[in-house]
């Protein structure tokens, strides 16, 4: 698939999981499910459908060294770097501007540098068969079949069936639906015609621009701007000239929830965003009573302890804890029960709040 690419988006902060999370090493440079950073295990799974060549990468300067060095295949040309932060929509709008100008007939898949994929092989055969559809006129996004009614993820409405791609199912989007009350989540997972938004899109460059160009046209005015000067001694300059003009914005309120000719494509990849750490206990292997366990320390002393995920590179002793989370790191403690760590970044923002810095 010679004009396909991936678009890795590598530049947000994972709040949610603080206390190992921060913003000098945010989760997806962290090893927090398998052995390499969440960012190399998310290039790695990607061959052999794409070369390095045709992976590339938009972070923010402070985290460019390190992922350089997660990822050394990856030419350095194809890390795009934000002047700073402004949420996924100009991040998009950015690497999609400099790929289009590399390659007019490209073909592009947007991803994620930190989620948990554990069906790699069909991961890969899923993102060939929306490449397919994106060729057709469509805009793919991947819907992830739903295993509970939750509550924590947005929601895509699947219509009738429009194509058969190797094997997978594509239907009509029927629209984007917002993270729900527990009642109408069990109603989405009770009917089968909703899955979860994963906020993987596969589309052609000038597709993704033409819908910047009709929904975001101050902001598409600006990337075209930029667009005449990539790969010249002007690129620098006049990205930090565009870049305060553009609006700080969601890729999925930017152009997504309005974009035309959208498709999901349902299926099952063993994904998790491992947003929280409830989230990454759902992925760790459990022992007998149902804990979890990360960190270098194999000692463990764990008595009449159930359902827990202890995180620490020192020795931790549980008695008599069910349901709980405890993450240890050199300067900073979180024990919380397992049903309230999307509060988690409630910390994080009164941290903020109260200026202690040296702890995010």
């Amino acid at each position: 698939m010679e004009h396909f690419y991936a678009l890795i988006m590598a530049g947000g902060g994972g709040t949610r999981l603080w206390p190992m999370s921060r913003q000098d090493t945010p989760k997806q440079l962290l090893p927090l499910v398998e052995n390499h950073s969440m960012f190399a295990t998310s290039v790695e799974r990607l061959a052999p459908l794409f070369t390095p060549e045709r992976i590339y990468v938009v972070t923010g300067r402070k985290y460019l060294n390190a992922l350089m060095e997660h990822a050394p295949q990856i030419p350095e040309e194809n890390f795009i770097i934000e002047p700073y932060g402004k949420e996924s929509g100009p991040a998009a709008a950015l690497g999609l501007t400099v790929i289009q100008k590399r390659d007019p007939q490209a073909t592009v898949a947007i991803l994620t540098a930190d989620h948990h994929i554990t069906r790699k092989d069909r991961f890969r055969d899923v993102l060939a068969a929306a490449a397919d559809l994106a060729q057709r006129g469509y805009i793919a996004t991947l819907g992830i079949s739903p295993s509970y009614p939750a509550t924590g993820f947005g929601y895509i409405h699947q219509g009738e069936d429009i194509a058969i791609i190797n094997g997978f199912h594509c239907h009509a989007s029927l629209g984007f639906r917002e993270k729900p009350d527990a009642d109408k989540a069990a109603e989405f997972l009770a009917s089968g015609d909703y899955t979860w938004n994963s906020g993987m899109f596969i589309w052609t460059a000038a597709q993704a621009m033409a819908e910047f160009k009709r929904q975001q046209p101050e902001m598409y005015a600006l990337f075209d701007q930029l667009s005449s000067v990539v790969d010249t001694p002007d690129y620098q300059s006049t990205l930090e000239e565009i870049w305060e003009g553009v609006n700080k914005i969601s890729l999925d309120y930017a152009v997504m929830e309005g974009a035309q000719r959208m498709a999901v494509i349902p299926v099952d990849i063993g994904w998790n965003d491992v947003g929280s750490w409830a989230s990454m206990y759902e992925v760790l292997k459990l022992d007998k009573s149902g804990n979890g366990f990360k960190g270098r320390q194999p000692e463990r002393v764990i008595v009449d302890t159930e359902n827990t995920l202890v995180y620490s590179d020192k020795l931790i002793v549980t008695i008599g804890v069910q349901d709980m989370i405890v993450i240890d790191t050199p300067d900073a403690l979180l024990i919380c029960h397992k049903d309230r760590t999307q509060e988690v970044k409630d910390v994080v923002n009164h941290l903020l709040r109260t200026k202690n810095y040296k702890f995010l």
